[in-house]
Parts: C-alpha cells; sequence; structure tokens
C-alpha cells in the first residue's frame, strides 16, 4: 500500500516537472524571432534602352536631300558610307560644290521666263545665269559652267571653245578686240575695236559660241574614258542634230571603292541648268557605279555605252 503510494507520488511529480518543461519551452520560442524567409532573387532587368547593334539595324538612314542647303553639297548629301572626292581649292569640283541653287522647289525656267513642261526630271536648279536668246541649250549648258568656272578662278586664259566648222574661239583674242566672223565654210578672226575684258563683253563672246558650237563640237574636243575614272566635268555625249550631252557635276566614293555621281543638264528649248532625277531611286539621285547599266536611263534621256567622255578644257 505504501509502495503504491510512492509510485502515484512520483508519477504526478513527473507530470507536473514535464508540463513545467513544456510550458517554458512553449515561452521561450515564442520570444525567439522567426527566422527570416529568404526573399526570391529576381531576374535582372533587361535594359529598355537598344544595344549599339539594334540601333544600327533599325535606324533609317538620314535623308540625302536637305531642302534647306543652298548650295550643291549642302543640298545633296553623300549616301551612307560615301564620302565626297577630295577636291582642292580652285578646282571645278569644289566650284560645282559650293555654286548656289535656287530655292528647293522651285521650277525650271526657260529663257523667255516660262516654266518648262516636264518639271519632275530635277531635284534642284543651280543659278548658273542664262541668256535671254533661244541659244544656251544643253552643250551651251555645260560650256557655260566651264566658262564661269575659269571666269571666277582667274583662268580666263583657258576659256577656249570649238565651234562646229573646227574654228577654235579664244575668250583671250575676243577680250583683245578681235570679233569672229562665221563664213560659209568656216569661221574666222577680223578686228573689231579696243580691249574690253567687262563681263558684259564677256557675255556677247558666250552667246557667240553658243550659235556655233554643239554637241558635234564637244564631240571633237573630247574623248572617251573608262566611267571608273568619273570626276566633275565629265559628260555622257550623243552628237548629233539633235543630240544630248548630261554633265557630272559631283561624284563620292566608299572606302571599299564603290563610286557614285550626280548628273546636271540643260535642254532645249534653251533652259535653266538643273540637277537630275535618278530613275532608279525618287529620293536619291546619286548614279551608283555597280548599277549603272546601258543604255544609261536619265529622266529625259538614254545615252549608249561609248557615250562617256572627258573634255579637253584643261
Amino acid at each position: 500500500m505504501i509502495r503504491s503510494k510512492r509510485i502515484f507520488f512520483f508519477l504526478i511529480v513527473f507530470l507536473i516537472i514535464s508540463a513545467a518543461v513544456t510550458i517554458v519551452f512553449c515561452l521561450k520560442k515564442q520570444e525567439e524571432p522567426e527566422a527570416a524567409v529568404p526573399l526570391q532573387q529576381s531576374s535582372p532587368k533587361l535594359s529598355a534602352e537598344p544595344t549599339e547593334q539594334q540601333k544600327s539595324d533599325t535606324e533609317t538612314p538620314p535623308a540625302i536631300i536637305n531642302t534647306a542647303g543652298k548650295s550643291l553639297q549642302e543640298r545633296i548629301a553623300p549616301p551612307s558610307g560615301f564620302e565626297r572626292t577630295k577636291a582642292g581649292k580652285n578646282s571645278l569640283t569644289t566650284f560645282l560644290r559650293e555654286y548656289p541653287l535656287k530655292k528647293a522647289g522651285k521650277p525650271v525656267l526657260l529663257y523667255n521666263g516660262e516654266e518648262k513642261g516636264n518639271q519632275d526630271a530635277h531635284v534642284a536648279v543651280f543659278k548658273l545665269p542664262l541668256e535671254k536668246e533661244d541659244l544656251q541649250q544643253c552643250a551651251d549648258s555645260v560650256m557655260r559652267v566651264y566658262a564661269e568656272y575659269f571666269w571666277k578662278t582667274g583662268q580666263k586664259e583657258r576659256i577656249s571653245f570649238r565651234f562646229v566648222d573646227g574654228f577654235q574661239a579664244k575668250y583671250t583674242k575676243w577680250r583683245s578686240g578681235y570679233r569672229i566672223r562665221a563664213g560659209e565654210s568656216r569661221s574666222f578672226w577680223v578686228s573689231g575695236g579696243a580691249r574690253d575684258d567687262s563681263y558684259e563683253n564677256f557675255q556677247k563672246y558666250l552667246r557667240m559660241v553658243f550659235a556655233y558650237a554643239s554637241t558635234l563640237s564637244l564631240e571633237q574636243e573630247s574623248k572617251k574614258i573608262k566611267l571608273s575614272e568619273v570626276e566633275a566635268g565629265d559628260i555622257f555625249l550623243k552628237a548629233g542634230s539633235p543630240g544630248h550631252v548630261v554633265m557630272v557635276v559631283d561624284v563620292c566614293s566608299s572606302p571599299d571603292g564603290k563610286k557614285a555621281f550626280l548628273l546636271g543638264q540643260g535642254y532645249m528649248p534653251a533652259q535653266e541648268f538643273h540637277l537630275l532625277k535618278n530613275p532608279l531611286h525618287e529620293d536619291d539621285p546619286w548614279y551608283y557605279l555597280d548599277e549603272v547599266s546601258y543604255p544609261l536611263r536619265t529622266p529625259e534621256y538614254s545615252f549608249e555605252k561609248g557615250s562617256f567622255r572627258r573634255l579637253n578644257y584643261y
């Protein structure tokens, strides 16, 4: 009996101790801070900015035609990947690049002030002087460019053009007082008065040249060259009555040797000298050598193989 009581007593004590330990453990658990739940690592943010490669793949190339440009080099940019060829300060190339243009959108005018019938062939109009007679047509416009270039760069001794009959009309002889008489078979010089180096007398000389020179005489004073040799001042020429001629007014090239050029023309009736479009691409007037095939199509004329020439005015 006594032994049973003792067992019962120890059992009660054990239960009390166990309960106390459990209570203490629970209280301690509540006091401990909860373990921090690890945050899920976020994926690295994708950049909103495109890479340089993406930019180069999606950017639109800059426009070639700048309507605000006042000269050829300001109005027409070289195509992407190309640069204008190097040119000396007093070169024909620089003269043409810096030549003033009429405001963008201006029509090509005829010698009498009327608008040319076709206004869809040009990109820009040069402020090249135009005589008031129906004289300064296609070949004459080319000669006018060279004459104005030599005049304005102090190379007047180079101003000399051949007539269809073979006569060589030198400006230096004209300004010294001589005049030209066009004979039935051949033109010749006659005494004409005092020396006159005025621009007005220069214009009279040019009107005489325009009356008796043509695409036929341009053929006589030029030679065929390879298109790969292209420079400003070169021409595509079909000699005849009527024939036609257009003139290279600028050239650009790429580091890998590719080339492109711009073409200008006058036409008949006599009209302002203007920069031509390229029928292959409306917003890009450059003619690329690797695109050229014959017949070469310009907006108003086509030239056959062998028509590319260089004038011997130098």
